[in-house]
């Protein structure tokens, strides 16, 4: 993507706007892009005629009727004329832009072709290249003009951009200003415009479509991925632009395709049906068909189909999985792996399951934990994060739930493989908890640190012991398996005696309020206890936004604002699946769905106003659907046994005690 179309946000977060007066110097610094190769070659005549003009980096005439409006000459190099673009920049949300062809700017009664674009529907205040369709007929070589102006009943500026730099063999752009020069004046700058844009003119391409402001929440609005290299979709490039279904080639506002070609680091735009385009969207089908895509209706089978490419598309071949494609979420997280592992390994795509675990394999530390988050080529940390202990459960249910549905002919030999980590994980896990039963107080999925225990790390580790235990049984390792159920079982009466009594709220002290990481304790992660239902009913109501999604939790000391968050509002879904309530669960994931944006992609954060914002897709988030889907239709994950206590008595270090 073109890199100065990446500050486009900070452009609509910083204009909104001064229009200079006629004859004063216009504000400058509005909008960094400056026209794309093809725009700056075509402006500098290497084209007959003047039928464009690519550079927008200044705002130069207000366009709100009554007092104002601009004016392009052009030079007709055909005779017809379907459409024209200018670039324009609305602070206002509200109102309608009319463009027409004119023979005479100044006269209404020349006007050959109108077209008029509703603010509203465009999204609202943004900025951008503004395609109107036309119907014309023209005389090639004779001269007309492009008018434009805006009505609006707001007091907020509306302004058609272009540039102040000299632009050889142009024509005359026109500004009106009733109240500053009582009529038109011609001006010695040059609007931005292009009339019959084609190829890389179109936008979508190489500059942006009329962004609206509230798609900038977002970093990122989706991914490419040619399967080894990603290049997220901006969201300056996802207006009017969709997927080719069940592909990561996107079909642009102008027909044409974007996709990053087999070898290639940096995506291409091509015609429609470029042949390795569609190669590259069999394949993408081909990988689906391999495994399953969960959903009884079309509109659950084409979201799980698209988090399934999303995933596929931010695990690197060496097993990392990248939370999200944007600078601060390019990291791998055991966390979020985990949940993906099992959401492949439950859709048939083992080879993707068992790929990140090898990757935990790889990046274990020597006693049994992880790092908060990895480099993607697992070199180490980026920083000094404090380590999280809830990965030593998550781990390990990711490794149960991929042995569960790994191909039966190979699964024992690749499990030997992995067991190393399971025990060293494992055995951490068990020896960490204390005289009560439970763990030490550590950063939990909120990576904030807690003062006690909280829920966030005790339930995933409880689900981590009990598969430990359930896997070293299968494999025959009866000390370990014993050594580990004790620890589950000591862990599941201290989850009782100190979180179920205050309704499992965020720590056992009750100061730090309610959770969604209480959904950690039902199924598929653990055998939910008697109380649970109606304690993740009262969390449900406590953490429910007016947006219709959850915050984390409601910490006094940590506000969350008004952004609801896609994943702790998903863990409803999947818990209330596993707890037999299929309406409550349907309901949540309903939710979920009708936020995903114009591609389809689910985003980490829902703010206060609705719309996707952080970044689109996060992955964690499609793994929460995939795992959601399946337990509503009748495929839930399976939960780890907590199993009977060891006959054999067991010592106090966890050592089976020899007779």
């Amino acid at each position: 993507m073109p890199a100065a179309s990446a500050v486009l946000s900070m452009v609509l977060a910083t204009t909104l706007l001064t229009v200079p007066a006629a004859g004063s110097a216009p504000s400058t610094g509005s909008n960094p892009s400056t026209g794309s190769a093809a725009g700056a070659e075509r402006a500098e005549g290497a084209r007959a005629g003047y039928d464009g003009q690519a550079r927008h980096e200044t705002a130069l005439f207000s366009i709100k009727s009554a007092n104002n409006a601009a004016a392009q000459e052009f030079t007709a190099e055909g005779s017809a004329l379907a459409r024209a673009s200018v670039y324009l920049n609305s602070a206002a949300a509200t109102g309608k832009i009319t463009l027409q062809v004119r023979t005479r700017r100044d006269s209404a009664a020349s006007v050959i072709a109108t077209s008029t674009l509703d603010i509203a529907a465009l999204g609202g205040a943004g900025a951008g290249w503004l395609e109107f369709p036309l119907r014309a007929t023209t005389t090639p070589g004779a001269t007309y003009h492009l008018f434009v102006q805006a009505t609006t009943a707001e007091s907020k500026a509306i302004a058609w951009y272009g540039t102040r730099r000299a632009v050889p063999q142009s024509l005359t752009s026109w500004n009106y200003d009733r109240a500053a020069t009582g009529g038109w004046r011609r001006s010695p700058y040059r609007l931005a415009f292009y009339v019959d844009p084609a190829g890389g003119e179109r936008c979508g391409e190489a500059e942006e479509c009329y962004v609206p402001a509230s798609m900038l929440a977002a970093r990122t609005s989706g991914l490419l991925f040619n399967g080894s290299v990603t290049e997220a979709v901006l969201p300056s490039f996802a207006v009017g632009a969709s997927y080719v279904p069940r592909s990561n080639v996107l079909r642009l506002p102008s027909g044409r395709w974007r996709y990053l070609p087999d070898g290639a680091t940096a995506s291409v735009v091509v015609p429609e049906n470029d042949p390795g385009a569609l190669e590259q969207i069999a394949e993408s089908r081909q990988w689906l068909l391999s495994g399953r895509v969960p959903g009884t209706t079309a509109a659950r089978r084409d979201a799980t189909g698209r988090a399934l490419l999303s995933m596929r598309a931010l695990l690197r071949p060496n097993g990392a999985f990248a939370a999200a494609w944007s600078p601060f979420w390019q990291y791998s997280w055991p966390r979020d792996g985990a949940f993906a592992a099992a959401a492949f390994a439950h859709t048939g795509h083992d080879t993707e399951a068992f790929r990140i675990l090898q990757y935990d394999a790889a990046t274990q530390r020597a006693d049994g934990t992880w790092e908060a988050r990895t480099k993607l080529d697992g070199s180490g940390p980026p920083d000094s994060r404090p380590w999280q202990l809830d990965g030593n459960g998550w781990v390990p249910w990711a490794t149960w739930q991929w042995y569960r549905k790994a191909p039966a002919d190979r699964r024992e030999v690749r499990l030997r493989a992995l067991y190393p980590m399971v025990r060293k994980a494992a055995d951490h896990a068990a020896g960490s908890l204390g005289d009560n039963g439970l763990p030490p107080a550590s950063p939990d999925y909120w990576e904030l640190a807690t003062s006690t225990t909280n829920i966030g790390t005790a339930a995933p580790l409880l689900a981590g012991l009990n598969a430990a235990a359930d896997l070293a049984a299968r494999l025959g390792n009866t000390d370990d398996a014993d050594r580990w159920t004790l620890a589950a079982h000591r862990l599941s009466a201290g989850i009782a005696r100190h979180f179920a009594p205050l309704g499992y709220q965020r720590t056992i002290d009750g100061e730090h309020g309610r959770d969604t990481a209480a959904a950690f304790m039902a199924p598929p992660f653990n055998t939910a206890p008697a109380d649970l239902p109606a304690a993740l009913d009262s969390t449900y109501r406590a953490l429910l936004l007016p947006n219709g999604g959850l915050s984390p939790g409601n910490d006094p000391g940590q506000p969350w604002g008004t952004y609801a968050w896609t994943a702790s509002t998903s863990f409803f879904a999947v818990a209330w699946a596993g707890l037999g309530r299929p309406e409550r669960a349907a309901g949540v994931l309903d939710w979920v769905l009708s936020k995903r944006n114009t591609l389809g992609e689910i985003p980490e954060t829902v703010n206060g106003a609705g719309r996707p914002s952080a970044v689109a897709p996060l992955g964690w988030t499609d793994s929460l659907l995939i795992i959601s889907v399946l337990g509503l239709e009748g495929a839930p994950l399976p939960t780890p046994p907590l199993r009977e206590l060891p006959v054999r008595p067991v010592e106090p270090g966890g050592t089976p005690a020899r007779r």
